[in-house]
């Protein structure tokens, strides 16, 4: 994918600066449409993350009851720290480098940071009032256009809170659940930031926000409008992918004449590069996402609220 994005990234290059050259010579459309696609890249992120791992001294913590994330539990361990990663983790034998800070960890628990997989911090910040929300573009039943992290207010208390209080490291930001298409989520780290940026996790994957059932059907059958029903949320999302389906095959074939910010990240989908993290709770609608997915291509990578999962 690497290589397939530099590829496309020196095509748009070059198409930016024969159409500068000034000359007068006609477009080519064949290089119009290399520029467009380009474009189109949903891997090339305009937002990309500046995020930097604040700097300190190397660290020891030494005596502590360690659980790794893997299962184990080292009693008297010790881990080693280095420029704002986990460098070692062992038992008491483990040795500690000369310049490291030895913290006296005994009688204390270390285990990994939380990884919050459904958040809405900084979509919904405290304190919670109406000028704060910003999670649910309700306007349309898809709106997979918009994007959870342009409404992120990096100074919400609820980010200090969780790392400090829940040991919550870093966050899936995902849009609300009244649309059947909600938009994209943005993975971010649990650190001070002035803009959203500054906490944007480097590298993680875009998800796009679904969800089916009652929510949907509520807010936009309350509207006097489709979906009012479990059977028009089929109904719309069908749609919407097969509009996707024909967009994908257009970017595909260069025959697209324009951006389209919604059918990019459902092409996004279908391509298998940007995960479905769905709303369900009956484990009916559950059964017929996974038949939705079969039929357009599209995988839901994970079923948020399952309760019904058990069935």
């Amino acid at each position: 994918m690497a290589s397939l994005r530099t590829a496309l990234l020196t095509a748009a290059a070059c198409g930016l600066v024969l159409t500068g050259t000034g000359t007068g010579i006609a477009k080519d459309k064949k290089e119009d449409s290399a520029a467009v696609k380009a474009a189109r890249d949903f891997n090339k992120d305009p937002y990309p993350s500046t995020y930097k791992p604040y700097p300190g001294v190397p660290t020891a913590l030494v005596g502590a009851t360690v659980f790794d994330g893997t299962g184990r539990r080292i009693e008297r361990g010790t881990v080693l720290i280095r420029d704002g990663k986990v460098e070692a983790v062992g038992g008491p034998d483990l040795a500690v480098p000369d310049g490291y800070a030895r913290i006296d960890a005994t009688g204390k628990f270390v285990t990994p940071g939380i990884i919050d997989a459904h958040s809405h911090l900084g979509d919904y910040p405290s304190p919670g009032v109406e000028a704060h929300s910003d999670g649910n573009e309700m306007t349309d039943p898809t709106t997979p256009n918009v994007w959870a992290e342009h409404s992120v207010w990096p100074q919400d208390p609820g980010f200090s809170r969780a790392m400090a209080n829940g040991g919550v490291t870093a966050l899936l930001v995902l849009p609300g659940s009244g649309n059947l298409m909600g938009g994209r989520g943005v993975v971010l780290k649990s650190v001070p930031a002035r803009t959203m940026q500054g906490m944007k996790f480097p590298g993680a994957p875009y998800s796009l926000k679904m969800a089916c059932g009652e929510n949907p059907k509520r807010v936009y059958g309350s509207k006097g409008r489709m979906p009012s029903t479990r059977m028009g949320n089929m109904a719309v999302n069908r749609e919407t992918w097969i509009k996707a389906q024909e967009y994908r095959r257009k970017r595909d074939e260069g025959k697209l004449e324009s951006r389209d910010l919604a059918m990019e990240t459902l092409a996004g989908v279908l391509d298998g590069e940007i995960l479905v993290q769905n709303h369900c709770y009956r484990a009916d609608e559950m059964a017929q996402g996974a038949v939705a997915g079969t039929e357009f291509g599209d995988t839901v990578s994970t079923s948020h609220h399952a309760v019904d999962a058990y069935k």
